[in-house]
């Protein structure tokens, strides 16, 4: 009897243990692998994309930003009124707000934000984003006032930049290295060759993350990222540095391989001014030429979505232009006997990217001699294929990923290096600046795309894949990369 009584109480106490002992809770803190080490903190005074992957979003904001989709939604500017002639743009702006240190965010800072981006001695290393704008007015705390000098439709994507984001005149001179923003996240500690800590924003005006810690190692060997993935080191790499790897995280149970796509459109650039390629037949014979998808498995593994025009597949306003320029070996050999070419002979300039460039290559190389186009390939470090290609123009065909988001406005440059001149082109981009209404942007934008493809200009290949590996528990992470960031804003683990 007493042993029944025993027995039974040491089950009634586990029965109770059991009732009361909480269910795990979810993970706060990530550790995020990111190749490149930025080299500074500051978005506003620099160039490096690497900037904008530790602290977009996530130290600081801009009147507007970016969305996963790429579409651009309100980040401090709560709402906007643009005047029927497309030149002054009235932001309405969230209050109680304040920066990291405590200072108040209002319509002043907006204002010392943009004179500081435009200023003679300004550092920002895209101030033609701010080209356009005439005057910043501070109508009242709460409110602001850009007056532009010309209609510019752009405006609302320019200011999501993150060389756009609204800094304060009290800690601008030091957001190099101890960054303050009005963002979810504060800087903590930046320990540098190694990682970047940012922590929960208690005092944020916004929606609050789950997420109370995060840190950026910064580890660009691709064996290093491998084993520390594997090791647990880190919960996600976002841009994994050895896509041939990712076959064996994906039968891991533990991670997950998310495939997204960036604003990389990847081309085979033709030099549209130099004979033979001035002649659209023969252009469109080399854009036939390419199977797109053997250079996307050749060089990059499979990774990579096809384009049929530069523009990116996840941002709404994309059409599928593939069928254009379909890969048609038999049609290239008409269209050049068309143009009387034969016995062609073009240089084929490469810059010091192994996967698309050199690798990619190989393979265009080989497509085109199918064809009856040999090809000279040079092999070439950045400075000189900025020096040769970019600059001085001297060159035939070469191959580029175009990084920078909504760039197809390049093609109405009559002084960039592939040399396209077009002015039905200009005529689009023009009605696009002028443009305010989003649903006649969307058509405008179908429009540029569909003109590019017809005329040629490039052998478009792909867009360069997001390709990353993360815990298999951890939700919210980007897909797509509609600007260069790692936006923490909606990330948690899941219980």
């Amino acid at each position: 009897m007493r042993k029944s009584l025993v027995v039974l109480a040491i089950a009634g106490a586990l029965v109770l243990t059991t009732a009361f002992t909480p269910a795990f809770a979810a993970r706060t803190d990530v550790n995020i692998g990111l190749v490149l080490e930025p080299p500074n903190l500051d978005p506003t005074a620099g160039a490096a994309a690497a900037i904008d992957e530790v602290v977009y979003a996530n130290i600081f904001e801009g009147l507007t930003r970016f969305a996963p989709d790429g579409s651009i939604i309100p980040a401090l500017a709560e709402s906007w009124e643009i005047s029927e002639d497309g030149l002054t743009y009235t932001f309405r702006l969230h209050t109680g707000v304040k920066f990291h240190d405590g200072t108040d965010f209002d319509a002043e800072d907006v204002k010392f934000s943009f004179d500081r981006a435009v200023a003679p001695d300004s550092v920002n290393a895209q101030k033609a984003l701010f080209a356009d704008i005439a005057a910043v007015e501070v109508v009242d705390p709460a409110t602001v006032k850009i007056t532009l000098g010309k209609p510019n439709g752009n405006l609302l994507f320019n200011l999501a930049w993150g060389d756009a984001v609204i800094v304060a005149p009290e800690s601008a001179a030091d957001n190099a290295t101890k960054p303050v923003g009005t963002g979810p996240f504060t800087f903590v500690e930046w320990a540098k060759g190694d990682h970047v800590e940012i922590a929960r924003n208690p005092q944020y005006w916004g929606e609050p993350v789950k997420l109370e810690k995060a840190t950026f190692k910064f580890i660009g060997d691709p064996t290093a990222a491998f084993a520390a993935m594997m090791a647990e080191d880190l919960d996600v790499f976002p841009n994994f540095p050895a896509p041939e790897t990712l076959s064996q995280f994906q039968s891991d149970p533990r991670f997950e391989v998310v495939v997204g796509s960036t604003e990389g459109e990847t081309i085979l650039a033709m030099n549209n001014q130099k004979p033979p390629l001035d002649n659209v037949k023969v252009r469109e014979a080399i854009a036939h030429a390419i199977d797109r998808q053997a250079i996307i498995d050749g060089a990059m593994f499979g990774y990579g979505t096809p384009i049929g025009t530069h523009f990116a597949p996840h941002h709404p306003d994309y059409i599928d232009l593939t069928a254009t320029s379909n890969y048609d070996p038999e049609k290239s050999k008409a269209l050049l006997a068309e143009a009387g070419v034969t016995d062609l002979m073009l240089s084929l300039k490469l810059p010091p990217v192994e996967g698309y460039a050199r690798r990619g290559g190989e393979i265009i190389a080989s497509q085109l001699a199918a064809i009856g186009i040999k090809t000279e390939t040079t092999n070439l470090e950045w400075a000189q294929w900025l020096e040769q290609v970019f600059t001085g123009k001297d060159f035939d065909l070469t191959i580029v990923s175009h990084t920078e988001p909504l760039d197809i406005g390049i093609y109405g440059r009559d002084d960039y290096y592939f040399g396209y001149k077009s002015a039905a082109f200009k005529a689009i981009l023009a009605d696009l600046n002028n443009a305010t209404d989003p649903a006649k942007r969307s058509e405008l934008f179908k429009v540029a795309q569909t003109q590019i493809a017809n005329d040629f200009v490039n052998g478009y290949l792909f867009e360069l894949a997001k390709a990353g590996v993360q815990n298999r528990k951890l939700k919210g992470m980007w897909v797509n990369a509609p600007t260069q960031a790692t936006d923490l804003t909606g990330v948690y683990w899941e219980e």
